[in-house]
């Protein structure tokens, strides 16, 4: 590493409140912020572990959101369970093609790249791999930003659901797989929230401690 390299605020023996922004020395245990009293950690407790757990979670849970059925539809004539790809192309062949594309990219898309691009930095994290640091920080940003809009496929399906019964089309309820996969959305929320992206700038010894 060059002389004029950067360095983390831990490698320089910082490490900053989070409440209040002060900086002080960098301690391994928790302790009181100096100026606001509240509490400061170097790093987020467990960070790493938590965030596998819940991500682990979420990609088991993933399976049954997509085999069981996510909605079911009742009309005059016949009565369906669609999984969510069956809900795509019920969209789809219903003369919605941007609802059905809507659907596949928050429901599908979005899910599958975000526990893969969490993975990636997490697995950065625990073996070191030699990624590139501020590339790894923009994907967390990246799903960051995603995770604000995670539900996004849950409102167009009620929205949806109200413009078909308005229209006097069909019934559509919810279905099993619409619980699985409220839950992986949560799932994934969280285990987003539970990774410190800190630890990428750390050595995988340290972030591992």
């Amino acid at each position: 590493m060059s002389d004029d390299a950067p360095i983390s605020a831990a490698e320089a023996g910082l490490m900053a409140c989070g409440h209040c922004g002060q900086i002080m020395e960098h301690r391994d245990g928790p302790i009181a912020c100096p100026r606001c009293g509240g509490s400061v950690r170097p790093r987020k407790p467990a960070s790493l572990s938590r965030t596998w757990a819940l991500l682990l979670t979420a990609i088991i849970l993933y399976v049954p959101a997509n085999l069981l059925p996510i909605m079911e539809t009742s009309s005059l004539l016949v009565t369906s369970r669609d999984t969510i790809i069956g809900g795509v192309v019920y969209f789809w062949h219903s003369g919605s093609p941007g609802l059905a594309a809507l659907i596949f990219s928050v429901s599908i898309l979005v899910p599958v790249l975000k526990m893969c691009i969490l993975a990636i930095l997490a697995l950065t994290v625990q073996f070191g791999w030699p990624l590139d640091r501020r590339q790894c920080i923009t994907l967390f940003h990246v799903i960051e930003f995603v995770g604000r809009w995670s539900m996004l496929d849950v409102f167009v399906v009620a929205l949806m659901v109200g413009l078909v019964r308005f229209k006097g089309l069909a019934v559509i309820e919810a279905g099993p797989g619409a619980i699985a996969f409220g839950l992986v959305v949560a799932l994934t929320m969280l285990a987003t929230h539970s990774f410190d992206p800190r630890l990428i700038w750390d050595s995988p010894r340290r972030a591992l401690g």
